[in-house]
């Protein structure tokens, strides 16, 4: 179809300017036999031009045979037996000449169908393009229910079509609407439908799940059969058209706070289509009272993922990594996440809460977490520095008993009395807890005093600890022997 305005200045160039209808149609960008339609109608018969004729010409009674025999028959396949039987052309010519020829499909026609209150409702999934979330690229999805009598929209919007999504737009719903209608109908989403053989359907074990629950029959419509669920499909259209054409939000939560907005006003005050004199918001009221009342609790409609803790006290789930308890490491763990929230069991025990993030790479914490691991560290090192000085230097142990007893710092203590360890060696360190004991002088300070007065005294300097990398090798303790052994060993050889 050409505007009026179109149909005017053909009918003006032909009549006033006397231009043939093949300048008409190539200056107008029309084709010539649309400006010949539009001639015939203000009464003018244009001259039929006798078509030249074509090498393809011979062959036509031909490709009509094969066209009624094989309807389907691909131009392909046409333009090679054509060439056998002496075609000189090329193959686009042919496909245009089978595109005119092929026999067309009657156009068939549709009954409207009507349904009763409470008695069914469609459900579909649709892309709305992308969503940016941080470093993260998400695919945006709509989940739409919409009741076939009354044409009430359920809309939420999930970052991904998978199967608990799917779900928790079915809880949802139902809860939106209060109540279940008694028929729900799907097209051969992967979601609902897990294989077809013919009339065979195997539909998706959760929502088989999902419908017992909730009392309602899952119905796949037939394949390629779109005019079964186009309630549905034209609810997706006024969702593009009214709602999310041109609208900006912030994130997931936003753009579902607008939907819920949009379907409870606008969305429920449009014309019923059944009846312009009513709005679908008075249809649902009509309908509401005859749908399935809802059961006692809702499905569960969580994320169930089995992950592997490693040795780090995380999990990684969904594109991030959050904390777990340090002494729930190298363990297989659930998680069970919705929107919102995500929850880490170790069995039955939830060991962990979180609130879900949709950015990626991301590390989530709780501070408990990581500070109980601190804690833990902490008095580790602290007994592997008592071990070692006890090892070293056995008075060390009722040294430390009285920093206890007067309430000093025992872990500094420790670490202060290795250092000095490291520096002169377990012997040197063992006399000189020994003389700080004796003299009631139970502080570090004394103890490094005699450490330097001792080595002073045999024209040693001062000892200086020099900091190494820690290796498997460094809480070795190396306690000298006396060398007098040994001078004794070459007496006795001395004859």
């Amino acid at each position: 179809m050409i505007s009026k305005e179109a149909e005017a200045e053909i009918v003006r160039l032909y009549h006033g300017e006397r231009w043939p209808i093949g300048t008409i149609a190539r200056e107008l960008g029309l084709h010539h036999t649309t400006v010949q339609r539009v001639l015939r109608q203000t009464g003018v018969e244009p001259k039929i031009v006798a078509p030249r004729a074509s090498i393809v010409d011979p062959f036509v009674p031909f490709i009509v045979g094969q066209l009624e025999k094989y309807p389907a028959l691909r131009s392909t396949r046409l333009f090679e037996m054509l060439k056998e039987r002496g075609y000189t052309g090329g193959p686009d010519h042919i496909r245009r000449v089978v595109g005119r020829l092929r026999p067309k499909k009657p156009a068939e026609a549709f009954q409207r169908l009507r349904t009763l209150p409470g008695e069914q409702a469609q459900v579909d999934w649709a892309h709305f393009g992308k969503l940016q979330i941080g470093r993260a690229l998400r695919s945006l999805w709509a989940f739409v229910m919409v009741l076939s009598y009354s044409r009430r929209i359920f809309l939420r919007f999930f970052p991904g079509a998978a199967m608990p999504f799917f779900v928790r737009g079915h809880v949802e719903a139902f809860a939106e609407f209060g109540g279940v209608p008694r028929v729900l109908l799907y097209d051969n989403l992967k979601s609902a439908v897990v294989e077809r053989r013919g009339d065979s359907i195997h539909l998706h074990p959760m929502l088989v799940a999902l419908s017992a629950h909730y009392l309602f029959e899952p119905r796949p419509v037939a394949v390629a059969r779109g005019n079964e669920k186009g309630r549905v499909e034209r609810a997706i259209r006024y969702v593009r058209d009214a709602f999310f054409a041109a609208r900006s939000y912030t994130d997931l939560a936003d753009i579902n706070r607008q939907a819920a907005e949009w379907t409870a006003s606008a969305a429920l005050d449009r014309s019923w289509v059944e009846d312009r004199s009513r709005t679908v918001r008075q249809a649902f009221e009509d309908e509401h009272g005859l749908l399935r009342p809802l059961p006692d609790d809702a499905f569960p409609a969580h994320e169930r993922v089995v992950v592997e803790a490693g040795k780090t006290p995380y999990i990684r789930f969904d594109l991030n990594d959050y904390s777990i308890p340090h002494d729930r490491v190298q363990r297989t763990l659930v998680v069970f996440a919705d929107l919102d929230e995500i929850r880490i069991l170790d069995g039955n025990a939830v060991i962990a809460t979180h609130r879900r993030c949709w950015d990626r790479a991301r590390q989530l914490e709780q501070p408990e977490h990581i500070e109980r691991l601190v804690e833990d560290k902490r008095k580790a090192r602290e007994l592997r520095g008592l071990d070692r000085l006890a090892r070293a230097a056995r008075s060390s142990t009722a040294f430390l008993r009285i920093i206890a007893e007067r309430h000093q710092n025992v872990g500094s203590t420790t670490a202060r009395l290795i250092q000095i360890l490291d520096a002169v060696g377990a012997a040197e360190l063992e006399e000189a807890l020994v003389e700080a004991l004796e003299r009631n002088t139970v502080h570090v300070g004394a103890v490094r005093q005699i450490v330097d007065r001792r080595r002073s005294a045999r024209g040693l300097p001062p000892p200086v600890s020099i900091p190494v990398t820690r290796s498997q090798h460094a809480d070795l303790v190396i306690t000298p022997h006396a060398l007098a052994t040994y001078d004794a060993l070459k007496k006795e050889k001395t004859p």
